[in-house]
């Protein structure tokens, strides 16, 4: 009697494990609803004070990537950040004009003789920062030539150190820092030195730009 109730309780769980499995989907899962495919989830931002600050800029205009490394395009947006953010239309306190804040003296250098069609024009900013750098450049060749890999200051000096300080300072800031191995330190009128910008600017690739006695942005 035991094994007739023990087979017929064992005939009932089959019937019911058989019924179970027939009414499973033999359906593959879509999981296409949660595809990452064609979203952008690869990120690089710079650890540095730079970048966090271009994080809370209200300037929608301003293009910075941080893929430009020491590049020489890396230099010049590095350099306008530093002087203005970036903004083309920038004039500071003391009457510095654009992206890379030049004064009325040094764009008359360089053959640019209206002050506000200058503000008003990016592209003519651009041309005006090569010129100034392939100007300062052949001002300086005979320093760069002598000081570039020399310490001064606890600072290794570089091509791109001395043209960013000669931006700042001008290229007789410079001579005079290099010459007196750093007791001439030039600070302009916010309190920046060319020591600072000879540290801060160290190390790009500046030889894009070719020394030139007479470069002129038009």
């Amino acid at each position: 009697m035991v094994r007739n109730i023990a087979i017929f309780i064992t005939i009932v769980l089959t019937i019911c494990t058989l019924v179970s499995l027939g009414f499973q989907s033999n359906e593959t899962p879509d999981l296409s609803k949660h595809s990452t495919k064609g979203l952008s989830l690869n990120y690089t931002v710079e650890d540095n004070t730079d970048v966090l600050a271009l994080a809370t800029t209200e300037q929608e205009n301003y293009e910075f990537s941080p893929y430009l490394g020491k590049s020489f395009v890396g230099f010049k947006e590095a350099l306008a950040f530093k002087e203005s953010g970036g903004n083309y239309f920038s004039v500071n306190t003391f009457g510095y004009l654009g992206k890379y804040q030049f004064g009325e003296g040094t764009l008359k250098l360089i053959g640019i003789n209206n002050p506000n069609e200058f503000l008003q024009n990016p592209k003519l900013q651009e041309k005006a920062f090569i010129a100034n750098v392939a100007r300062n450049k052949w001002i300086l060749r005979r320093d760069i030539k002598n000081f570039v890999g020399r310490r001064i200051n606890g600072i290794v000096v570089t091509e791109s150190g001395i043209l960013a300080a000669a931006h700042l300072a001008g290229p007789g800031s410079v001579k005079k820092y290099l010459r007196s191995y750093g007791l001439d330190n030039f600070a302009d009128g916010y309190g920046t030195t060319v020591h600072y910008y000879m540290k801060r600017f160290s190390g790009y690739d500046t030889s894009f730009v070719k020394p030139n006695k007479v470069a002129k942005a038009i």
